[in-house]
């Protein structure tokens, strides 16, 4: 967009011309920069390709402490970790520690200790968040969305009545209303750790 004599305007000008009357106010999300240029998790990825480990295999036997790699829960054979891109606050994955791409290539011990996680997170994200309902699924292969597709996880986040929007269809970001590093403290603190509490 530019003015009347085609001199280009700084971006910061740019939202202000587009809003209608002053009634919109910009959010600018720009962490998430990294996240389109490629760039976030970069560390993790390099080291993971150098040992030939998947990206959450060398999460998570690196040595940094469980708040810094947002490891919400160790069990013996799974682990629960924030998405480092959410799509609302909250949300997290539930996986086995091994790169593991079909859940019929699931030990016994492993698949029980996957869904007794599973049941974990929903449960802490329910007493974290009091949310109104929780979606709960698997991207299975490149094609189905899977991300990182040799290392299955379970996908558990809250959510509420209108609580999609336009940002990512229009500006490809999410607007998230809560640090990661919050997120970390709410549902480590929720997390169920007796057998009997899930």
């Amino acid at each position: 967009m530019s003015s009347s004599n085609s001199t280009p305007l700084p971006n910061n000008h740019i939202a202000a011309n587009l809003a209608p009357a002053g009634n919109l106010t910009p959010i600018w999300a720009a962490w998430r920069a990294a996240y389109l240029a490629g760039e976030a998790g970069s560390n993790l990825a390099n080291s993971s390709a150098d040992t030939g480990e998947s990206l959450f295999e060398s999460l998570v036997k690196s040595d940094r402490p469980d708040r810094e790699t947002l490891i919400v829960w160790r069990g013996e054979t799974c682990f629960s970790v924030l998405n480092l891109f959410p799509y609302s606050s909250g949300h997290v994955l539930v996986m086995p520690n091994r790169a593991v791409q079909e859940l019929h290539h699931l030990t016994t011990a492993e698949s029980d200790e996957l869904w007794r996680g599973v049941k974990s997170a929903v449960k802490a994200i329910k007493q974290a968040y009091n949310p109104e309902g929780i979606n709960v699924g698997l991207n299975l292969g490149k094609a189905a969305g899977a991300g990182i597709p040799g290392h299955l996880h379970v996908h558990c986040l809250p959510r509420w009545p209108g609580d999609t929007n336009f940002m990512t269809t229009v500006s490809q970001a999410r607007v998230l209303p809560e640090d990661l590093a919050d997120s970390w403290v709410k549902l480590s603190r929720a997390w169920p750790t007796k057998p009997g509490e899930i």
